[in-house]
C-alpha cells in the first residue's frame, strides 16, 4: 500500500471511475463520505475507510468482495473544493481507457444503472407508453411540441422528454435505440434528455392490430 500524491491519486480514481462507469467526482465524494460513515457505497464499488497513519486516510475499495484497491490520501487533500475533474478526464492516458471501455461495453446502459447527471447515455428500450403531444411557449417567447414517453428494458423504467420533430415519432410498443442522451431529474424523477446531440431510433415498429 503506497500514498498517493494529489496528480496520481486523481488520475488513479479517475481511471477507477471509467473501468467502472462511475463519475469522477462522484467517486471522490465517496471518499469524504466512507471517511465520515465508516463506509460507504458508489454504484458497484464499495469505500471502506482503515483508520489514519500520520494524517493520511486508509482506504480499501471492494466490488462483490473482491478488493480493488487500498492506498492512502492526505486528509488535506480530501478537504479541496477547487478539484477540476474535467482536466483529468481529458488526459490521454484516460482517453484511452475511455475508447477501451467504450469497446467493452459497447456503450450500452440498463435503465436500473442510471444515475442524475450522467451524460452521453445510450440504450435500447421499448416504448411502454406516451403521453399526447402538447404546445408550449419557452421563456424567449418561442412555442415548442413537447411529449412525455416512458420506456423500459428488463431492468427497469424511465421518462423520456421528447421535443419538436422527436415529439411524435414514437408509438407505445415501439423499440428504440436512444444515443447521446442526459440523465436529469424533475420533482424527484430521473428523466432522460437528449438536448441537441441526442438521438432517438426506431429499431422495430410496434404492430398496429387490424379492427
Amino acid at each position: 500500500m503506497k500514498q498517493k500524491q494529489p496528480n496520481a491519486l486523481i488520475e488513479h480514481l479517475a481511471l477507477l471511475s471509467v473501468k467502472h462507469n462511475i463519475y469522477l467526482a462522484e467517486l471522490f465524494e465517496a471518499l469524504g463520505s466512507a471517511k465520515e460513515r465508516g463506509k460507504t457505497v458508489c454504484q458497484t464499488l464499495t469505500i471502506e475507510y482503515r483508520g489514519n497513519v500520520k494524517q493520511e486516510a486508509i482506504f480499501l475499495i471492494t466490488k462483490q468482495s473482491a478488493v480493488i484497491g487500498q492506498f492512502r490520501v492526505e486528509e488535506e487533500f480530501l478537504q479541496r473544493k477547487n478539484i477540476h475533474f474535467e482536466h483529468w478526464m481529458a488526459t490521454d492516458k484516460i482517453r484511452r481507457q475511455i475508447d477501451k471501455r467504450k469497446t467493452e461495453l459497447n456503450v450500452s446502459t440498463l435503465i436500473q444503472n442510471l444515475r442524475h447527471g450522467m451524460k452521453r447515455v445510450n440504450l435500447q428500450a421499448e416504448v411502454l407508453d406516451r403521453s399526447t403531444s402538447a404546445r408550449v411557449y419557452t421563456q424567449y417567447g418561442n412555442s415548442a411540441t413537447i411529449t412525455n414517453a416512458v420506456i423500459g428494458d428488463e431492468t427497469g423504467k424511465v421518462k423520456l422528454c421528447l421535443w419538436n420533430e422527436q415529439a411524435d415519432s414514437l408509438s407505445t410498443g415501439d423499440t428504440v435505440q436512444i444515443r447521446n442522451a442526459s440523465v436529469s431529474t424533475y420533482k424527484g424523477e430521473k428523466q432522460l434528455r437528449l438536448g441537441k446531440g441526442g438521438t432517438v431510433s426506431i429499431l422495430n415498429r410496434a404492430k398496429i392490430e387490424n379492427k
